[in-house]
């Protein structure tokens, strides 16, 4: 099935939300010295749908994350994942973070390190093949036998997605994965990325402080506003699929969400498309 029409079939469900965050508010302390990092957060995202999570530093998009992911509790509110509410990790949820150093067990192989979370899984028989089926989704099939420390940043966070995938989970949220790669590196797991999620039908969650990565992969933007994190906005990202890192960053209307975005997360009602593709 092409993208186009997993996106067709997507607005044909719209209101089904297969992950559903609802009236989330996270405040840390108590009394005078209580701080609120989210309020009221609400978001649906479809199944099959993917979804970049954008906002000012420090606005909570990383606590909303480990919350939807159970790593977390909420104060009030919280994550639905297919109509059940979150009150630890769900079997259906697996999480990619940032750094990719500290997520893989330097003693272990490639192939074990993905093998890992796999071990409590009984439902999944032939688990070698489906590590080996992982490592090829994201060009590394043949170092399995490799460890950590023996590749490079951009390699250890393609293990990284590969264990995730291995795992088969319904839902892939990403916490600013590509932060810590090089330009190329970071474009390159870009479309890894957009190239698995539809191989593999996954559902994605992406928290990026990154503008042009939310569009670019993004079916849809979620604006945060700054501390305490609420929804700004939420803009579907009208492009064509499948994207290409060129001409579809050449696309005026590219431009155009690029602009609309750092202007919402600016606080500001419009911005220039010069200041919005230089907001340093």
């Amino acid at each position: 099935m092409s993208e186009t029409a997993v996106l067709e079939q997507l607005e044909a469900r719209e209101g089904r939300g297969i992950l559903e965050v609802r009236g989330l508010n996270k405040v840390y302390g108590t009394g005078e010295a209580s701080v609120t990092a989210i309020e009221s957060v609400d978001v649906v995202v479809q199944e099959g749908e993917f979804v970049s999570l954008v906002g000012p530093s420090g606005c909570g998009k990383t606590t909303l994350l480990r919350i939807v992911a159970g790593l977390m509790p909420a104060t009030s509110g919280g994550a639905i994942l297919r109509g059940q509410p979150v009150t630890g990790p769900p079997p259906e949820l697996a999480v990619v973070f940032q750094d990719y150093s500290r997520s893989l067990l330097p003693w272990l192989t490639v192939r074990k390190n993905v093998l890992l979370p796999l071990r409590a899984r009984k439902d999944i028989a032939d688990k070698q093949t489906h590590v080996q089926d992982a490592l090829s989704a994201v060009g590394l099939g043949d170092f399995g036998d490799k460890y950590p420390w023996q590749l490079s940043g951009g390699m250890q966070q393609r293990v990284a997605i590969a264990r995730a995938l291995a795992y088969q989970p319904e839902v892939l949220l990403m916490d600013e994965p590509f932060a810590s790669v090089d330009a190329q590196t970071r474009a390159e797991l870009e479309d890894l990325v957009l190239r698995v999620r539809h191989e593999f039908g996954v559902t994605v969650v992406l928290v990026t402080h990154d503008i042009d990565e939310a569009i670019y992969m993004g079916d849809r933007v979620v604006v945060l506003s700054a501390r305490p994190s609420t929804v700004k906005q939420v803009l579907p990202v009208d492009l064509p699929r499948p994207r290409d890192q060129l001409a579809t960053k050449a696309e005026p209307r590219f431009n155009e969400l690029r602009a609309e975005i750092y202007g919402a997360i600016k606080g500001e009602p419009r911005t220039s498309l010069r200041d919005a593709a230089h907001p340093g």
